[in-house]
């Protein structure tokens, strides 16, 4: 029997598979990328008796591959809480997806566990910028604020890792990444313990510093759409100051358009915070579009579509 771990590479993801193998160690094949490689299910082989754990993934996006890897034996335990569609009826998947715009796979991996690993299921949260939910989940673990603030940094940089057109851009893999958390059952030993994570900091907060500095290229009372440039620092960057923004303007739609070496953009979404709906289904108009209510994206989005995707976001919030 082969243990295979699906994970989207962004702090949900990581967070999501740490909380499972804390509680159930395994010597697992890992699977992942940047946040925007979902379609991670095409890179699985798995035979009779492998079971295959997904996390944090699209169904919608992987149901022809999920019943490619049923059909050839292998058992499947899936948490998500993105756009599933029509949920495939099998005896050897389990599923865990709720599509609820204030949870995230890491809370649901929680409530599975039973809250065993509850401060990696707050951090989680954070990552995917639900304050609201990190913070209610939290309250059994009577934290200060100084360790509130602490976890909401580390979920703040392990989603921002995630971001970028290729592996290039990013700090660490993704799986590296996991790897440096794996070791750590108490996030806040990985806080003041791992090197790693100091590192992640600094490149984090330099870019956070460049892209401030820019100005958006349309605003208005409820939308603001930026484009910025081709930049390893910009891509990795955008979906971390989508969400930044998205707190401090929650009236307010926001757009990250990253433009890409090779042409066209990568778009990171957020629908208000305070009416947190619309982003998936704006998303998915386009090709290679997708993600869930309060914040979806693009991975390709062509240049000649620039108008036809601003005139679509003035649309739909």
């Amino acid at each position: 029997m082969a243990y295979i771990d699906v994970f989207n590479g962004d702090a949900d993801g990581i967070c999501a598979l740490q909380q499972l193998r804390l509680a159930n160690p395994k010597k697992s094949q890992l699977v992942t990328g940047i946040k925007r490689d979902i379609e991670l299910l095409k890179k699985v082989e798995a035979v009779t008796g492998d079971q295959v754990t997904i996390l944090d993934i699209s169904l919608d996006k992987n149901r022809d591959e999920l019943i490619r890897l049923l059909d050839a034996g292998a058992g499947v335990l899936y948490f998500d809480h993105h756009y599933a569609g029509e949920i495939p009826q099998h005896s050897a998947l389990e599923t865990h997806i709720d599509t609820d715009a204030n949870i995230c796979s890491g809370l649901l991996v929680n409530r599975y566990l039973e809250n065993a690993y509850l401060p990696w299921a707050v951090v989680a949260a954070f990552g995917d910028n639900l304050f609201t939910a990190a913070q209610q989940a939290a309250s059994p673990l009577n934290l200060n604020g100084e360790q509130l603030e602490e976890l909401k940094l580390l979920g703040t940089c392990l989603n921002y890792n995630g971001y970028g057109a290729n592996l290039s851009d990013l700090v660490y893999t993704p799986d590296d990444l996991y790897r440096l958390v794996a070791g750590y059952a108490d996030p806040f030993a990985f806080i003041h313990e791992e090197p790693g994570y100091a590192r992640l900091q600094e490149a984090y907060y330099s870019d956070f510093e460049r892209v401030k500095a820019l100005t958006p290229d349309y605003v208005d009372a409820h939308h603001a759409l930026y484009v910025l440039p081709d930049a390893h620092w910009a891509r990795r960057v955008s979906g971390i100051y989508a969400n930044d923004l998205a707190q401090q303007y929650p009236d307010r739609a926001h757009a990250m358009l990253s433009i890409r070496p090779e042409g066209g953009f990568l778009v990171s979404l957020r629908a208000p915070l305070n009416n947190k709906r619309g982003a998936d289904e704006l998303c998915r108009q386009f090709d290679t579009g997708g993600g869930r209510k309060a914040a979806a994206g693009i991975n390709h989005l062509p240049e000649e579509q620039y108008d036809a995707f601003v005139q679509a976001f003035k649309t739909a919030f």
